[in-house]
């Protein structure tokens, strides 16, 4: 059987919450059931949509999700390691559990490296399996499996920031807190008013430069593992 498997993230920008990446692995020839789905990049697709369509594609293919928290997104860097380095082991570790029950020839994934192969041979570091994998730039655009991964991982981080929401409603918040991006006025205003409050100190990506330009906690991570 002719499997491929597709790779992508959500939420590797944002200033708040974790960073979720997922593996999709279907038939090959189910990729054209994929596109007549209306599968994509789920950038390109309404909320109702994305969370309609990761329904179906989780009765559809394997996966595996991956949720890297903030805590461990902050302390990662504060360790000098690299987001994709740390992206790279992380994807590499998802196709080995999604490898070890599902014969797996080819993997897409899409690249946050712009120079794609690099980030090809990182994933090959921690991962010796024998499929094939492709890198490249916009592959959740070109590849249908990749744009199911990013449909999947998608909902998921929507979901992870609704729950940060729920646990600011339970702390007396209710100011909206926006997508999680630096580049979101919304979430800026909500960090501004809030950042020193001790339940949101977790899902705060502290070493980011948005947080530090904002001056938020450096808390001991130590509890929150």
């Amino acid at each position: 059987m002719n499997i491929v498997a597709g790779v992508d993230e959500a939420g590797r920008g944002p200033v708040l919450g974790p960073m979720v990446l997922c593996t999709f692995a279907i038939e090959a020839d189910r990729e054209v059931e994929l596109k007549e789905m209306g599968v994509r990049d789920s950038k390109l697709l309404s909320h109702e949509t994305r969370v309609s369509l990761a329904k179906q594609l989780r009765k559809m293919g394997d996966f595996v999700l991956t949720s890297i928290s903030a805590v461990d997104l902050t302390i990662a860097m504060r360790r000098r390691m690299t987001l994709n380095e740390l992206e790279a082991k992380e994807i590499s570790a998802s196709l080995v559990e999604l490898g070890g029950r599902t014969a797996i020839k080819k993997v897409f994934v899409d690249s946050p490296d712009p120079i794609a192969k690099k980030f090809e041979l990182r994933i090959r570091k921690y991962c010796d399996h024998a499929f094939e994998i492709v890198c490249e730039n916009k592959a959740d655009f070109r590849y249908p499996v990749v744009g199911a991964a990013s449909i999947i991982a998608k909902v998921e981080r929507d979901a992870a920031v609704d729950k940060i929401r729920k646990v600011m409603r339970e702390n007396g918040v209710t100011d909206e807190l926006g997508s999680g991006y630096s580049h979101d006025a919304v979430t800026i205003a909500f960090l501004k008013q809030h950042s020193r409050l001790p339940a949101l100190q977790e899902f705060i990506r502290h070493e980011w430069e948005t947080a530090k330009r904002l001056k938020t906690e450096q808390v001991d991570l130590g509890k929150f593992i």
